[in-house]
């Protein structure tokens, strides 16, 4: 069973054990990291992993077996939270994805749920980055990359091997008002915090307590400071297609290969020569085309004065889209 009938049939297996009490839902570097890095380094939250992409099911490789026992491996993760802890979850995919706020309601009704938005541009341009590095695009150019939606929803010129095809129609990412309605459909908005990616890489502390507060924290000492969001651009895009390809196991080819390493190599030794070389992969992303930046925000006024007004926060002047008229 997937999709929302596997999270509703197991509701009840959530009331027996203890669910998250809290869900940071995305965007994916828009700052989620790092918050979730500050939260869990208070002794009143146990966030034990990030990622865990439960309530997605639509983005799992098929014949997965992630979570073969359904709710209960889920849980598993969170078994070790102490009575007067809260329990947290953080997974960037849960806001794109159209089914994930139901599941999670079904789930957990009680759940207070985290968004952080992002200026579109520079949100989807450090997304195409972070897609090219985790083998989701191997498009390199940004303008190329968004022409090849229309195709690519129709399931043509995808990426080989790509671990996450459905996630390249790029617009829908910046669907934020829908996004939005989707949760508010399921949660009452007292039980929402919306954030913006922007306010967080400026005052750290300012927001955190914001969020502390949100989870009924307000007496918790001052976070300490971590960096919001890093972009970083990939040396050679066949390398690391090879390495991820290998370690995930995805191709044919790559398949019998990971199960010869995984079967003559700890898994320790594993994550780190993968994760030595991914670090070795890294570079400065390129210069941000400014053409194509102002397109982009032309192309997405509607939706951040649609978000302004959904607020109720001059979002359009916040982020500069209030001068594209002037500009030529």
């Amino acid at each position: 069973m997937t999709g929302r009938g596997q999270a509703s049939a197991s509701a009840a297996a959530a009331i027996e054990r203890r669910a998250p009490d809290f869900f940071i839902v995305g965007h994916p570097k828009s700052g989620t990291s790092a918050l979730y890095q500050m939260l869990r380094s208070y002794p009143q939250i146990h966030m034990p992993r990030k990622e865990p992409s439960f309530f997605v099911p639509e983005l799992w490789p098929p014949r997965s077996s992630k979570y073969a026992n359904g709710i209960e491996d889920y849980l598993d993760f969170f078994d070790q939270a102490g009575a007067d802890q809260l329990i947290g979850e953080a997974t960037t995919a849960y806001l794109w994805s159209q089914g994930a706020a139901q599941r999670i309601a079904d789930v957990q009704p009680q759940a207070r749920i985290i968004a952080i938005l992002r200026e579109p541009a520079s949100f989807l341009r450090s997304l195409h980055l972070q897609f090219i590095r985790s083998n989701v695009e191997t498009e390199r150019d940004l303008r190329k990359a968004l022409e090849l939606e229309h195709e690519r929803g129709e399931g043509k010129r995808l990426p080989r091997n790509s671990t996450r095809p459905q996630a390249l129609a790029y617009s829908e990412h910046v669907s934020y008002v829908e996004q939005l309605r989707r949760y508010e459909a399921v949660f009452p908005r007292e039980q929402m915090l919306v954030l913006i990616y922007e306010d967080f890489r400026a005052d750290n502390e300012r927001t955190v307590r914001e969020v502390l507060g949100f989870l009924g924290l307000e007496d918790a000492p001052a976070p300490e400071p971590i960096e919001a969001n890093h972009a970083s651009g990939v040396r050679s895009p066949r390398i690391n297609e090879l390495v991820r390809s290998l370690y995930m196991g995805r191709s044919g080819a790559a398949r019998p290969a990971k199960a010869a390493i995984k079967a003559l190599t700890p898994q320790r030794l594993r994550k780190r020569a993968v994760g030595t070389v991914t670090r070795m992969q890294r570079s400065e992303p390129p210069a941000a085309d400014e053409q194509l930046m102002r397109e982009l925000r032309v192309r997405f006024k509607g939706e951040v004065q649609a978000l302004s007004e959904h607020l109720g926060r001059d979002l359009v002047a916040f982020w500069g889209y209030d001068e594209l008229g002037a500009q030529r």
